[in-house]
């Protein structure tokens, strides 16, 4: 759990929080949660749950992630090891492929299941870019539809954007965000 701590600040900092804001909201002291981002205390498993509520996102992704191969922590995550990040929306699977949260970007494996779709328009201030591994995704930006197949990659610039899948396969894409939005 070397790293959780500092998981714990790049998700703090992304949220636009304070280390008071943070510490009123969970009713702890400054001082205990300087000491969990400098990895010197431990969160309990209330504590975990508490600061995903917080920062809105599943306990998972502040879970464990120490593989067993300790030379590995903070360099290699295993396909087994990845962290779900939980589904935003149904038929949505993601999880986070980085060791952890630390970069100023983040990249996502992102799974969207058959027959899923998001037709509410997101829009989020970020540059993103998607390549497709399998599959094939409908997409619309700024209300434009486009067909994306395996092995093409698009763009979004703060654009709205939603998707589908009508497809009888899932479609597998990797997403590069930045800046982060866990």
């Amino acid at each position: 759990m070397a790293n959780l701590g500092a998981d714990l600040r790049a998700l703090r900092k992304t949220k636009g929080l304070t280390l008071t804001e943070l510490a009123e909201r969970l009713g702890k002291s400054v001082g205990w949660l300087s000491q969990i981002e400098r990895g010197i205390s431990k969160l309990s498993s209330e504590d975990i749950d508490r600061m995903a509520g917080v920062f809105d996102v599943p306990p998972s992704l502040l879970g464990s992630r120490q593989g067993p191969n300790p030379k590995e922590d903070g360099k290699i995550v295993r396909a087994s090891d990845r962290r779900m990040i939980g589904e935003r929306a149904p038929g949505l699977v993601e999880q986070l492929l980085p060791p952890d949260l630390t970069d100023s970007f983040e990249v996502i494996h992102s799974t969207f299941l058959p027959g899923s779709e998001r037709n509410d328009e997101i829009m989020r201030p970020t540059q993103e870019l998607a390549f497709l591994v399998s599959g094939k995704l409908k997409i619309w930006l700024e209300g434009e539809p486009f067909l994306i197949r395996k092995g093409d990659s698009f763009r979004i610039r703060g654009e709205k954007y939603c998707w589908a899948n009508p497809y009888s396969e899932p479609a597998v894409a990797v997403w590069i965000i930045s800046p982060p939005v866990y």
